[in-house]
């Protein structure tokens, strides 16, 4: 790469983490869940600390409410009942509040939860950086991607101790420190990758496990690799986050000494 070059990629990533750092410590980025609650573990619908009353119903689920709740719906005050199903917009945008906190419905597997986020949080309070590795050319590697004939679940666990399935469509293929590696990833509908996966530096200089998405591979399945840009799960801000850990396979014999790789707090 040229030195022209590299430092307009040096130049990019910088915009990049700075992008990061704004979405990070937004008044609904990922510091601010306080709470994930599993609806299944309360039948009653009653939730510690959530307003009203919820309750699974299938394919929805009914949030029933009185006027002192204080919950909105779509802006206006709620009371009654209403029938929700999986918020899909960013989280500012569910149709649920507390006043300033926002209840986010999740769906993971069939089971129902509510996310709770509160911008007054305290990991919000104490976020001080991410810390990261300046850019690093050597460190934005060629790959291949190689889809599997059928996509392919594999259980593995979660942040949250529980177990899940982790839907994975291909592979990508790079060289790093003289060796062939390859990491299992997801298809994001837009044709962009996800990998998770860990390396030597994981629980140690860096968090337990990384991300890495790669945009979509060319037609001839050619695809960057770009280990700049590896990212703190957002298990990494929030314990309230249901990350899945690395499948099988996805744990490099290698040192990743880039990109994103601790939470600096107070």
């Amino acid at each position: 790469m040229s030195t022209d070059s590299t430092a307009t990629a040096a130049l990019e990533w910088h915009e990049w983490h700075e992008r990061r750092a704004a979405a990070v410590t937004a008044p609904y980025g990922p510091l601010s869940l306080v709470a994930t609650h599993w609806l299944a573990d309360h039948p009653e619908g009653r939730v510690p600390g959530l307003p009203g009353v919820w309750r699974e119903a299938g394919d929805e689920v009914t949030l029933t409410a009185a006027a002192d709740d204080g919950l909105t719906a779509d802006g206006q005050p709620l009371t009654g009942e209403i029938a929700l199903t999986a918020d899909s917009g960013p989280f500012e945008d569910s149709r649920i509040a507390a006043g300033p906190r926002r209840l986010v419905v999740l769906r993971r597997e069939g089971l129902w939860a509510v996310r709770d986020f509160d911008p007054g949080s305290a990991a919000r309070r104490a976020f001080r950086s991410v810390e990261a590795t300046p850019y690093d050319g050597r460190w934005t590697l060629p790959g291949r991607f190689r889809p599997y004939d059928t996509g392919r679940t594999v259980r593995v666990e979660n942040a949250d101790g529980r177990e899940r399935g982790l839907g994975l469509g291909g592979e990508i293929v790079f060289t790093a420190d003289g060796a062939e590696h390859t990491l299992q990833v997801a298809v994001e509908p837009d044709g962009s990758l996800w990998a998770v996966f860990a390396d030597a530096t994981s629980g140690r200089s860096s968090y337990r496990f990384r991300f890495l998405r790669p945009g979509a591979p060319a037609a001839d399945g050619t695809v960057t690799v770009d280990f700049n840009r590896a990212l703190l799960p957002p298990c990494a801000f929030a314990d309230h986050f249901i990350c899945p850990f690395p499948p099988p396979g996805n744990t490099l014999p290698i040192a990743v000494p880039t990109g994103e790789r601790t939470v600096r707090t107070d």
